[in-house]
């Protein structure tokens, strides 16, 4: 099974989730996150996460970043971002690759 998929399992039965990006992991809690210019809108929505995270923009032009009761804004490379858990929020999709750290530490 290919890394960017998870598996769950959801009233008894076996779900597959996709994921819109690759992952790599560097070490325990840290991850790099590269998000395609070809993913789909759709597949970018609203989500939450159970750790406070910090991301870090690699690279990326005009990615935006949305959190809940907030309008989007445009995520800046070498940039750091707070998402605290359990907070809606959510990626929009920009000019070319997007790239980020993503520290769960």
């Amino acid at each position: 099974m290919p890394l960017h998929e998870t598996l769950r399992k959801e009233h008894t039965r076996l779900v597959v989730m996709s994921r819109p990006y690759r992952e790599s992991v560097v070490r325990a809690g840290v991850m790099i996150r590269e998000f395609s210019r070809d993913v789909p809108t759709e597949e970018l929505e609203w989500h939450m996460d159970r750790q406070d995270r910090r991301i870090t923009v690699v690279e990326g032009g005009g990615w935006k970043l949305q959190l809940e009761s907030g309008l989007p804004f445009t995520m800046v490379t070498g940039q750091t971002y707070e998402i605290p858990m359990r907070s809606w929020h959510r990626v929009i999709k920009g000019e070319g690759d997007l790239r980020i750290i993503v520290d769960e530490n």
